[in-house]
């Protein structure tokens, strides 16, 4: 297992460099970042003077060197229209997004997995045909669609909820956490079930295959034969053995709406690092692009690495196929 995660953490640093080298070739080609900073009056001179202060006159190879040498070291920079680190304004954002992503994700895991688990046992009923339409609803339809429809319903017809922002937040340690005021909380509501609408119609497809699948295997039978309760049966057998596909998708899932969620973010204003990823590539603030990608890279492979650590805790037999690998 050591070696697994050892291998794991090499290949998470040669992908983050991958990735650094070609956002910052490719934010190097789209256009000059001296036009976003300087005033609209500006002289050539002055121009000129901010290319220095920021090393934009160096070749594209010495930047990257440059850039490269300060990353080892963890410092990728300061933003060049706040002057601020990059990291730190990114981290200023995290903690927005994984409240956002840690909430719908559970709210599609807590809708999704006991739907497709009915709709897998009792595949004929009405109400599989109800939850299978609107699970295909739920991933066809545009999530920026979806969040305007909630914002035009429940924040401008009823009233009932926020249609953007934070909300008020608390501390709690070194997060910054909306989810324990209420007010927070009214704000969360509808950027969460944005999300949790596409991700929960997805997990509902997959928990229905996978009970589909687990059904007629001879455990299933056994246990039948044996007079076994079907609450025991679901809980014991079934759910255990069908949580393997869901862990898979839960994790890929919850790190796409880490990495991508700036559609509903920018929607509902929700402060979290994917505006802040928009906002940056607009005004081609190239430290903070780039220290975005390398952590969601690096987030990335650690999530996947945590999904595979947890493939050995449901399932001995992956413990087993590693080992003779």
């Amino acid at each position: 297992m050591l070696a697994f995660v050892i291998r794991r953490l090499l290949q998470a640093l040669l992908v983050m460099a991958v990735m650094s080298g070609l956002v910052f070739v490719g934010l190097y080609v789209v256009g000059d970042p001296v036009s976003m900073m300087a005033s609209p009056d500006a002289t050539e001179l002055d121009r000129d003077a901010i290319r220095v202060n920021f090393g934009l006159d160096k070749p594209l190879w010495v930047q990257y060197g440059v850039f490269m040498a300060h990353a080892a070291q963890f410092d990728f920079g300061k933003s060049f229209l706040t002057g601020q680190s990059a990291m730190g304004l990114i981290l200023e954002r995290m903690p927005a997004t994984l409240e956002l992503a840690v909430i719908s994700m559970s709210l599609a895991a807590l809708l999704g997995v006991p739907l497709g688990i009915w709709a897998g046992l009792k595949p004929q009923a009405l109400s599989t045909r109800g939850i299978m339409t609107g699970s295909v609803l739920g991933f066809s339809l545009p999530s920026f669609w979806v969040g305007l429809m909630l914002i035009m319903v429940f924040a401008v017809y009823l009233g009932w909820l926020p249609s953007g922002g934070r909300g008020q937040t608390i501390w709690l340690g070194r997060l910054d956490l909306s989810l324990l005021t209420m007010d927070g909380l009214q704000h969360l509501i509808l950027p969460a079930c944005t999300i949790a609408m596409a991700k929960g119609a997805l997990i509902i497809r997959v928990t229905r295959a996978a009970t589909r699948e687990a059904l007629p295997m001879d455990y299933i039978k056994f246990a039948r034969a044996k007079g076994l309760a079907w609450s025991r049966i679901l809980r014991v057998h079934l759910l255990k053995n069908i949580m393997i596909p869901i862990v898979t998708v839960l994790g890929l899932e919850f790190g796409q709406v880490v990495a991508f969620a700036v559609v509903t973010e920018t929607i509902f204003a929700w402060p979290g690092m994917g505006k802040l990823l928009l906002d940056s590539i607009i005004t081609l603030d190239r430290p903070v692009v780039v220290a975005y990608l390398i952590l969601i890279v690096f987030f990335l492979v650690m999530l996947n690495l945590a999904t595979d650590i947890l493939y050995s805790v449901l399932d001995p037999r992956v413990r087993l196929q590693a080992a003779k690998a």
